[in-house]
């Protein structure tokens, strides 16, 4: 099976690794596995034989059909040919005959250039996994799992759903082809309450876009040109907020991105909200 370069494939070949991401899954047999990017059915194989019910979804056709020949008589793996992006991880559980709100974990080689996106796809959704075990490059998996002073707007979008942890590197020679970058992989657990609610998304993430429209600036200036509002009101939110105004955006804590948000949203109420 030949890659194929505009689905960013690199198939994980290093059977080492892929012990290690099982174990880091903690699958056993009564856990739910969705599986993303499958591939050649390396990582498919090790999951099928510890996790209880495993979902493979794969949006190549060729390697749907391999892995549905190679994986016939293990009843447990079911593999459905499908972009990730496009179906709901509910509708993933039902096809397979497991209740749509039922728990679940995911666990992936995501492709560089979606990788991103996929997980926000799960964590938002109505029925959010438990945790994600994921390979990401290692840029993004390092943005991810950043803290004040590497924060990101990448790092926010997810700490607001999951703890966020990098667990190793994996080097390019454990892929076929080998990528030019390293790897890395992180898992993320979900928290038992989302930091924001599905009402405030748009509100929220308009701060924190705004915030890192220009990630070297200080934060002040950032807000203002971001949201469009006078200095004066960016000031008088950033103060509220417990924060200091030449803050650059990467050192703001999560909490201090609610505390803006909610800031923002209080003048939006008082009928201050930029025109």
């Amino acid at each position: 099976m030949r890659p194929t370069k505009s689905l960013g494939q690199h198939f994980l070949s290093d059977y080492g690794v892929v012990n290690r991401i099982v174990a880091a899954a903690e699958a056993g047999p009564d856990a739910v596995v969705i599986e993303v990017g499958p591939g050649l059915g390396v990582l498919t194989e090790r999951l099928a034989e510890t996790a209880g019910r495993l979902i493979a979804v794969e949006i190549d056709r060729k390697l749907a059909r391999r892995l549905r020949e190679e994986l016939a008589a293990r009843t447990n793996v079911m593999v459905v040919e499908r972009d990730v992006l496009l179906v709901t991880p509910g509708a993933l559980l039902a096809e397979a005959g497991i209740a749509a709100n039922a728990g679940y974990s995911v666990v992936g080689n995501l492709p560089y250039n979606a990788g991103a996106a996929i997980l926000r796809h799960f964590l938002e959704a109505d029925n959010p996994p438990r945790s994600i075990v994921a390979m990401l490059q290692r840029e993004v998996a390092d943005s991810i799992a950043g803290g004040p002073g590497k924060m990101s707007l990448l790092g926010v979008s997810v700490q607001v759903y999951a703890r966020a942890r990098k667990l190793f590197n994996v080097a390019p020679r454990a892929f076929y082809p080998p990528p030019r970058v390293t790897s890395s992989v992180i898992r993320l657990e979900a928290l038992e309450q989302p930091l924001i609610a599905p009402d405030q998304r748009e509100a929220f993430f308009r701060v924190v876009r705004a915030g890192f429209s220009a990630p070297r600036k200080q934060l002040r200036n950032t807000l203002a040109q971001g949201l469009g509002v006078p200095a004066a009101q960016v000031s008088a939110m950033i103060q509220a907020a417990g924060l200091e105004p030449t803050l650059r955006p990467q050192d703001v804590p999560l909490e201090g991105w609610l505390r803006l948000a909610e800031g923002n949203r209080a003048y939006g109420r008082a009928g201050r909200e930029p025109s």
